[in-house]
Order: structure tokens, then sequence, then C-alpha cells
């Protein structure tokens, strides 16, 4: 129930940051409200589809803290891949060339954070143990105090936010804040992986680094293709 009230909350929010970076994106991202909402309407499916895929294909016995494939068996993390995708079909499909991760970037990051604490409050998606002053104990799983994961990701979200906010403000990095949001996320994760209870695949990482491994490279590879694209409009 928590998890899907935040989801929830944190739709709503990025609803209301969406306008404000309308406002930032208008001289640039022209999108009239029937494109903007078919653009966003396949992201968020992509995005859907994408995060339940691992655990429709290989289950949860391969991905350990999963959580019910119904309610929170999902990854965040080919989730933003998914909806990354869903957005640049959406676009080909109406003929739209202009970069739009702008618009995006911030709202997104709004909406994961609030949501990761409904993760928080249903217990799934925890660390491993610690003994942190801050470590929590999840009494649906046992009585050891864990990391809360949760909530690191959601201090990393809501971060990400304020600084997607102050770049888009100030102009800085037009183009390209999608791409730094997911490549600053894809070095987090994989570090904090580390402190979650994930099966290891294969020397010492668990599925979600290997995933990353190759994420990342193509991320880096996206940003320098994008960067020569920009400055060609510019110029």
């Amino acid at each position: 129930m928590s998890y899907a009230v935040f989801t929830m909350l944190g739709i709503v929010a990025a609803w209301f940051v969406s306008n404000v970076t309308r406002r930032l994106t208008a001289d640039r991202i022209r999108l009239d409200a029937s494109q903007f909402w078919f653009i966003a309407l396949t992201g968020f499916v992509f995005a859907i589809a994408f995060a339940k895929l691992p655990f429709l294909i290989l289950g949860a016995d391969l991905l350990h803290n999963a959580g019910t494939l119904l309610i929170s068996g999902k990854t965040v993390l080919l989730g933003l891949v998914g909806g990354y995708l869903g957005v640049e079909i959406g676009k080909r499909y109406l003929g739209i060339r202009t970069k739009t991760g702008d618009r995006f970037a911030v709202p997104v990051a709004v909406a994961i954070g609030i949501g990761r604490l409904g993760c928080f409050f249903g217990g799934c998606c925890y660390g491993t143990p610690t003994e942190l002053a801050w470590g929590v104990v999840f009494p649906t799983v046992d009585s050891i105090a864990r990391h809360p994961t949760q909530i690191y990701e959601c201090l990393f979200h809501l971060t990400m936010a304020g600084i997607l906010y102050v770049l888009l403000l100030h102009g800085s990095l037009r183009g390209q804040l999608i791409k730094l949001y997911f490549l600053c996320y894809f070095a987090f994760r994989f570090a904090t992986e580390f402190v979650r209870p994930e099966i290891d695949w294969w020397g010492g990482l668990s599925g979600y680094q290997w995933v990353i491994v190759v994420l990342f490279p193509l991320f880096c590879f996206l940003w320098i293709r994008d960067r020569g694209d920009l400055a060609l409009v510019r110029d």
C-alpha cells in the first residue's frame, strides 16, 4: 500500500515540477500539449515494461530483494533506460528532432526520489546488515539493522533534482541533463550495490552492476554524439 501511495505522490509532484521545467525550456523545446503527453506516455509505458522485464525473464530467484512482481517487482535502473527509449520512439513517431531531455530530467528525479520512500516504508529494496548509527530494522525481513538503501536512493534522486534544476536555471549543459542524471545514477547505483544483498552473478558483481558496465559507456557515447549535434545547432 505504501509503495502505491508514494508512487502516486511522486507522479503528482513530477507533474507540478514539469510545469516549471516547461517554462524554463520554452525557448528551445517547443511541444504542444498533445505532443508532450504522447511522448510522456510512451516514456512511461516503456519505463514500466523495462522495469518489469528482468523479473519476468529471470524471476525473483536471480534478483534478490525484488518484492512481489505485481506491486514492487521492478528495477529503477532499467526503468530509466526504458523511459529514455520510449521518449525517443515517441519523438521519432511524431517527427520531433528537438532534444527534450532537459524538460524531463528534474521531474523524473523528483518522482523516483519520492517513490523510493514507498520502498522504505514497504520494507523492500533494503541493504545489507550494518552497525552504523543510521541502520534500520525492517520487521518484515528480520531483527537486524540494515543499510536503508531506499533512503540513500531517495536522497540521491532529490539531490540530483536540485542540481539539475540549478543547471537548467543557468542554462548549463543544455541538451545533456537527462544523460548527466543517468550517468550519475549509474555510478551511484554501481557503488551502492555493494551494500545491497544482491546475488553475485560473476566476478563479485551483481546483475545490476553488469548492466551498468554496459550502459555507462553507451550513455557516454550518446553524450559525445549529442554534444557534437548540439554544437552544430548553435553554430
